[in-house]
């Protein structure tokens, strides 16, 4: 009886062992990729710092001590202090004496070489008074900024070269009003390249306006006098019979309210036999 009860108690305790070892193998190995942040991508250089004010002083110095960090991971404000003979800006992590050394701009530009880099990651990362007092210059952004500037600007000539005359006023027509009206085509096309290439942004958004091209089409039928709009702006009539058409909503503009209008059913009816008289 004693031997088959030690039998029994071996197969159940194989048994256990035996579902152990399917669920581990079975358990998948979860792998963590660590998240990047901009300080993981700290480059050691040499750096420039430049006053953000339009006059320049001679010198100005900014605050060394005294300011504070809000750190993010940590949950609490860490005050921060620029000791030369430390290796840290942060307070709470300084060893031994703290030796505090004043933060000088000379004519406006603060250059940190490669070698002080408590210095640069005060200034660069934690300091309060950056982007608001000083800034960094960083000539890649620089960069960055200006080939999106340069791509814009091919783009808006490109646009300019290629829009159709009507197009061309109603575009003008925002920047330079009725004056347009007078311009030849010569003038308006060169006026449309100067404006496109001093404004791209501005100006590829009002190509792509629907509603451009509808507000100087209404700012053409009132200079011809096809319809009118009232002393006090809130009311378009017919020119010759006096019929009101719309009213125009309560604090927005005349002509943009007019677009809008063109785009409904009776203001279609309306759009189709001014352009007739236009034509």
């Amino acid at each position: 009886m004693a031997k088959k009860q030690t039998v029994k108690k071996q197969t159940a305790t194989e048994a256990v062992v035996e579902q152990v070892e399917v669920s581990v193998i079975e358990k998948p190995v979860m792998v963590e990729t660590p998240v990047k942040t901009p300080k993981d991508s700290w480059v050691i250089e040499d750096k420039v710092y430049y006053l953000k004010a339009k006059n320049k002083p001679l010198s100005r110095s900014i605050k060394s001590s005294g300011v504070y960090f809000f750190d993010e991971e940590k949950g609490y404000e860490r005050e921060l202090k620029y000791c030369q003979n430390q290796r840290t800006p942060f307070v709470d992590e300084m060893i031994g004496d703290q030796r505090l050394e004043h933060i000088v701009f000379r004519n406006g530009a603060l250059h940190v070489t490669r070698e002080k880099q408590t210095l640069q990651r005060l200034l660069s990362l934690y300091h309060p008074d950056k982007d608001t007092l000083y800034y960094e210059y960083k000539p890649q952004v620089i960069a960055e900024n200006e080939l999106d500037w340069l791509e814009f600007e091919v783009e808006a000539l490109t646009a300019a070269m290629n829009l159709d005359v009507d197009m061309a006023e109603a575009v003008m027509r925002v920047e330079m009003g009725s004056k347009v009206s007078r311009m030849s085509s010569k003038e308006l096309k060169r006026d449309l390249l100067l404006y496109a290439r001093k404004n791209p942004k501005l100006f590829l958004e009002l190509v792509n306006d629907d509603n451009v091209l509808l507000r100087n089409f209404g700012i053409k039928a009132t200079e011809l006098n096809i319809i009118t709009l009232s002393q006090d702006q809130r009311h378009f009539t017919w020119g010759s019979t006096g019929r009101k058409l719309m009213t125009v909503p309560f604090d927005e503009h005349p002509y943009s309210a007019l677009a809008q209008w063109f785009k409904t059913d009776e203001g279609m009816e309306i759009y189709t036999n001014i352009e007739k008289r236009l034509s």
